[in-house]
């Protein structure tokens, strides 16, 4: 069984007693969420899994950590993120120590990357629906999966057997291919569920229904 990193260990729980206080349970008693909740978590750990079971599970792994955000706001989708990594590493049959390094990199750094990025973009860039998919969905997306895998080549080195340019090319392809996707189901649900995304609303991003 792989030994629990201390680092990782004392950064995972760091960052999951800051989420606690701000209740994030809360937002389930909103019954529009629970089942798009349910639905991640159920889900996710598959995805999870598939990366963590790939010869190159270092690179090719998915993360959804940014969606999350955007669908649950930051503390929750933290939490979500727990059983998440746990699921995926019990499905792929990885130890719990695999675990906890793939919450610490692969969900926890995206998702705060994910919240920091957008917090920017509501500061500096224009209200804008367009503004909300293309940035916080697509592009922010993108650069928290790469700026991730950057993070943590400074600070843990690649994975024994991987190159480190290998390393970071691989998880930026990902990384695009996850932006598309969440671009694409946030434009989606934009449409047709706006009431799954608790980071949008109609009255910031939609010009006209702030005039009434």
């Amino acid at each position: 069984m792989t030994s629990v990193s201390t680092p990782a260990l004392l950064y995972v729980l760091g960052t999951l007693s800051l989420a606690a206080c701000f209740r994030p349970l809360a937002m389930l008693r909103s019954a529009g969420l629970q089942h798009p909740w349910l639905a991640c978590a159920v889900v996710l750990p598959w995805l999870w899994s598939v990366g963590a079971s790939h010869p190159f599970g270092a690179v090719a792994q998915v993360s959804g950590a940014c969606l999350l955000v955007l669908m649950f706001g930051w503390p929750l989708a933290v939490w979500t993120l727990v059983p998440v990594a746990l699921g995926g590493a019990w499905i792929a049959g990885e130890s719990v120590g695999g675990a906890i390094a793939g919450l610490a990199w692969f969900g926890l750094t995206p998702a705060a990357l994910a919240l920091l990025i957008g917090c920017a973009m509501r500061r500096w860039l224009p209200q804008h629906l367009m503004v909300y998919i293309m940035g916080r969905a697509f592009f922010a997306t993108a650069l928290a999966v790469l700026g991730s895998s950057l993070l943590q080549v400074a600070i843990s080195g690649a994975p024994r057997g991987l190159d480190v340019l290998d390393m970071v090319v691989g998880r930026g392809l990902i990384g695009l291919g996850e932006a598309m996707a969440t671009g694409l189901l946030v434009a989606t649900m934009v449409v047709c569920r706006p009431h799954w995304l608790a980071t949008y609303s109609d009255q910031r991003y939609l010009p006209s229904a702030r005039v009434r």
